[in-house]
This record gives C-alpha cells, structure tokens and sequence, in this order.
C-alpha cells in the first residue's frame, strides 16, 4: 500500500470557503474515484489555513489509473476551474508515502 499525502494552504480566512467548495463538488468525485480516503483534516495549531487529506492505493499504478479516471471527468475539470477562477489556494503538495514495516505487521493484527 502507499498514501498520497496531500498538503493545500489556503489564504487567510479563506479556509471556510475551500473546505465548503471541496465538499460540494471535489469529495463525492474524489469518493467516486479514488474510494479510500483514510483522513480529511484542516490544521488547528501550527500552519494555519492547511488542509492535510490522505488517499490509500495498492500501488502506484492503481494510484496513476484512478487519477487519470478522475481528471477525464468534466465535473472534476469544472471543480479545478471553479477553484482557480476563486483563487483560494497558495500552496499545493503532495507526497507518496508508505507505511513501516512495524505499522504495518501492528494494522493487520487488529
């Protein structure tokens, strides 16, 4: 398994309306299409106006197939363009991570 760890900075005090037009229109896409969603969080102390979500995959490729799935529907290109005419964002990032050796024996015994 990997994690696609995804980062997004919002301009101050614009966090509210990122997080409302994410949930209207990108999270049942990205429901749809990418399916394991293992968090979904906004930042309370430290960097604030941070969105941090985590998306589970088999592999790289089921990762790559996913996203190209979700990029060819037009709903997800309007949510893009809806969000860019908007101007929300400062900062994207994203990180492909995969667990430890030890999380991961600790998982399956639960």
């Amino acid at each position: 398994m990997i994690v696609d760890l995804r980062i997004y900075t919002t301009l101050p005090n614009k966090l509210p309306e990122f997080v409302a037009l994410y949930e209207a229109k990108a999270w049942p896409l990205q429901l749809k299409y990418l399916e394991n969603c293992l968090g979904w969080y906004t930042t309370v102390e430290g960097a604030l106006n941070t969105v941090v979500h985590m998306w589970g995959y088999a592999d790289q490729g089921d990762r790559e197939r996913r996203r190209t799935a979700m990029a060819a529907d037009p709903a997800w290109g309007e949510y893009l363009a809806e969000a860019g005419a908007r101007g929300l964002l400062v900062k994207m990032e994203n990180r492909i991570i995969k667990p430890t050796g030890f999380f991961s024996a600790f998982q399956t015994k639960k």
